[in-house]
């Protein structure tokens, strides 16, 4: 633990964002420079839990060892920290920027305080560890011969590259895009992950002996069926890239897009050319419907204001969160509560009042004669519970209502992975479209094909690609080897 009676004297102090009036006019990190001496004083805070909820299984998927490394902030150890994130984590410097962190959700001063300031802990532990040098390659000391290829770049696929080196095997990972990284690459804007920092940990993990092959679409470049006969293992770590469409009229109007074809094409111009290029889709001088909440709704939100659209609105089908936890919410539950994200705080500076709108359904897109979008149509809705104590939607008559707009993104979400690699492999689904395969387990039903992160369990958080990344290459290794000391 940190300083005994740290809980009672210290407050909870969040290391700020960059002032919205100067982000909003670049690119850069959202987030300031990290405090050393506000951090040993949050990890004070940290109590001598019985059962320190916030590694559990409700508070940290990758089961990290939180009230060790608070206490060794605490006390100015921060190498020594690192050890112990590392053990746990194979990524801090992401979880640590774009982690909801479920932790701070279920640490126990949180009954009744503030919780312990967690996730700016641990993004200053590895930014530390890179800023004095002591992150190094770790090359393994012998070889299995034994070859893994990996389908899929992202959080699970880094993942289980990393330890599956590690435990000696030759490990090729396949990316279908141009820019190694898949959703933290493309997924999640510069301003909330610095693309440097990826391309930073891939850097090491070549060094390692990583081998990485970007532009390889498995299933169109090269079949699936290759991939088995010349390897060991497959892991399928593809995510889950189908998103969730809104099938109402007018949805073929010019000014209407998925969430992902607006960030993916933002950042590879952004990356490429500065947005010099103009291979984006810009929303400056436009009116700007986002349709639907989240990180992703809120990515959207941020870009389009960068772009300099002239209003901004965000519906959300579901009522407003209550700003405590309520009845039905308890700890250490995740808390649904009423939160101001980092776009909508820039909304908010920028025009005036928060974006988001509750309670709305989009009833139509309405178009002008050339086919270009021009407004959307909604209703109002009302929630409440059935006798089974069940929520039901219904309309509010007389409450509908054509909202002005030139560009609509949505982002509701991710009905799971692409399949065309699957075709002549047919590999078992779950009823959610996922491929199939036990958790902690990972293993398909083709032999020697496994599944781990998002395409396995459906969309989710960095963190838990993670977690069903190390555990997959767990697994595998145990199947290649008779046995396995990855944790």
């Amino acid at each position: 633990m940190g300083k005994v009676t740290g809980f009672k004297e210290f407050e909870r102090k969040t290391e700020p964002y960059r002032d919205a009036h100067d982000r909003l006019n670049d690119y850069g990190e959202i987030y300031t420079k990290h405090n050393a001496a506000q951090l040993q004083t949050q990890g004070a805070r940290c109590m001598d839990c019985g059962v320190p909820f916030c590694q559990s299984i409700t508070g940290c998927p990758v089961d990290n060892l939180i009230p060790e490394w608070n206490d060794l902030v605490y006390n100015d150890r921060w190498q020594v920290a690192l050890d112990r994130l590392h053990k746990t984590n194979n990524f801090p410097e992401f979880t640590g920027r774009v982690c909801p962190a479920p932790c701070e959700g279920s640490c126990v001063l949180g009954i009744t305080n503030p919780a312990v300031t967690i996730k700016n802990i641990e993004c200053a532990i590895i930014d530390r560890g890179f800023d004095d040098n002591i992150v190094q390659a770790n090359i393994p000391q012998s070889r299995s011969g034994k070859t893994c290829a990996i389908v899929g770049s992202g959080p699970a696929g880094l993942a289980a590259a990393a330890q599956l080196n590690q435990a000696g095997h030759s490990v090729k990972v396949y990316e279908r895009a141009d820019r190694l990284g898949g959703l933290l690459m493309y997924g999640i804007p510069n301003m909330k992950l610095g693309k440097k920092l990826i391309e930073r940990r891939i850097d090491l993990l070549k060094q390692e002996g990583v081998e990485f092959f970007p532009n390889s679409d498995i299933g169109k470049t090269i079949s699936l069926n290759t991939l088995q006969q010349d390897n060991d293992a497959v892991l399928l770590a593809t995510g889950a890239t189908k998103a969730r469409d809104l099938e109402v009229p007018g949805r073929d109007l010019k000014g209407v897009h998925l969430a992902m074809e607006f960030l993916t094409a933002n950042t590879k111009s952004l990356l490429d050319s500065n947005l010099e290029d103009g291979n984006y889709i810009s929303a400056k001088d436009k009116k700007v419907i986002v349709i639907g909440g989240g990180d992703t709704g809120t990515d959207c939100i941020s870009t389009s204001i960068r772009h300099g659209c002239t209003s901004m609105t965000n519906f959300e089908l579901l009522p407003q969160p209550p700003a405590e936890r309520a009845d039905d919410n308890p700890w250490p539950e995740w808390p649904v509560i009423f939160r101001v994200d980092y776009g909508h705080e820039e909304s908010a500076v920028r025009f005036g009042s928060d974006p988001r709108s509750y309670s709305l359904l989009t009833k139509e897109f309405v178009g002008d004669e050339q086919g270009n979008l021009k407004g959307v149509k909604t209703i109002q809705v009302a929630w409440n519970k059935d006798k089974t104590g069940r929520w039901q939607m219904s309309e509010v008559a007389g409450s509908e209502k054509t909202w002005q707009a030139d560009l609509v993104f949505l982002s509701m979400g991710f009905l799971g992975p692409e399949h065309y690699l699957n075709s002549d492999n047919n590999i078992q689904l779950d009823p959610r479209s996922n491929y199939q395969a036990e958790y902690g387990k990972y293993n398909t039903s083709v032999a020697g094909v496994y599944a781990a992160g998002d395409c396995r369990r459906g969309q989710s958080l960095v963190v838990w690609g993670i977690n069903e990344g190390r555990e997959a290459a767990r697994e595998i290794d145990r199947d290649l080897m008779g046995t396995t000391k990855l944790p």
